[in-house]
């Protein structure tokens, strides 16, 4: 399977710094995840980032993280978006994507 090709599974974490809490940045995130068939789960962090993981194909993953980098809740202020521990599947390790405590 070609890296490139969209309909790759891949898993992902991600680290949203700026002004993303207090601002339902995690719920928007939870409905653009189920809308775009992603899994993984998403928090707010003690120092004022949102964290989380997604696992679904190339294709909904570039649009996923075009929202968490430019886009956001309505009201949020997102100075960058970090991605990390970028991992090949097989199979989805979530059946569905939540918010965490």
């Amino acid at each position: 399977m070609a890296a490139d090709d969209l309909s790759t599974l891949l898993s992902i974490e991600f680290e949203v710094f700026g002004k993303v809490q207090g601002c339902f940045f995690t719920k928007y995130c939870k409905d653009l995840a189920l809308q775009l068939g992603i899994t993984g789960w998403v928090k707010n962090t003690k120092k004022g980032t949102i964290v989380g993981k997604l696992q679904g194909r190339k294709a909904e993953l570039d649009q996923m993280i075009d929202w968490l980098t430019n886009t956001g809740s309505p009201g949020c202020k997102i100075e960058r978006c970090e991605l990390s521990n970028w991992v090949y599947l097989t199979r989805f390790d979530y059946n569905d994507f939540s918010i965490r405590f």
